[in-house]
């Protein structure tokens, strides 16, 4: 059967497909350029069309997966919810519906080693995505006193490590790490106290 080569429809897509696959498969350093052009059905010479090393065609699967990311957490945080609290938790979950759903865009975000500054596309996207959850923490803050109002930033930092702990320590698969709750209970636990602490939610 002869290769597709060049008259591949969109190889570059193509390519961060394939990827995306043996990054969820193998890590990101556990696959080679020939594998992923392989894979997609083309030379190994036909990836240096479109990307430099493997590592640029990490970054594009991460840049895609923050664009992703973002969509997902800013249809999380509607503001027709019948709270800003409720939005809030929503959230969170889209967090780990995400890291379900694209393991690959998962990995090649936050376990590749890549850097977020390594293109400027990356770093736009990148910065999105963490500019949605800065939103809705602005929002909720708006009903705390000024005085003993977080940066919106750092209100979001903290709900971002809260949600990313719970995906690496319960919500993969990993063996030994087993939860005796679900980890949608861990984590809307760990954001309810999160929140009370913060005089946002009354106390039970």
């Amino acid at each position: 059967m002869p290769k597709r080569g060049y008259h591949h429809g969109n190889l570059r897509q193509a390519l961060v497909e394939a990827a995306l696959v043996l990054i969820a498969e193998k890590g990101p350093t556990g696959f080679t350029l020939s594998e992923a052009a392989k894979a997609a059905g083309v030379t190994p010479a036909a990836v240096y069309r479109h990307f430099q090393g493997r590592e640029d065609l990490i970054a594009e699967a991460a840049r895609q997966g923050y664009e992703i990311f973002a969509d997902l957490m800013d249809y999380a945080f509607d503001e027709g919810r019948p709270t800003a609290v409720a939005a809030f938790e929503a959230t969170g979950r889209a967090y780990l519906a995400f890291a379900g759903k694209y393991p690959g865009h998962y990995v090649a975000m936050f376990e590749s080693g890549i850097s977020v500054n390594r293109s400027p596309e990356l770093a736009v996207a990148a910065a999105r995505a963490r500019g949605v959850l800065e939103r809705a923490a602005e929002k909720l803050s708006e009903r705390i006193p000024p005085g003993k109002r977080p940066p919106a930033a750092m209100f979001s930092a903290h709900i971002w490590a809260m949600s990313h702990g719970v995906v690496e320590l319960y919500a993969r698969g990993a063996p030994g790490r087993r939860s005796p709750f679900a980890a949608e209970e861990l984590l809307e636990a760990g954001i309810g106290i999160y929140l009370r602490g913060l005089g946002l939610i009354a106390p039970d």
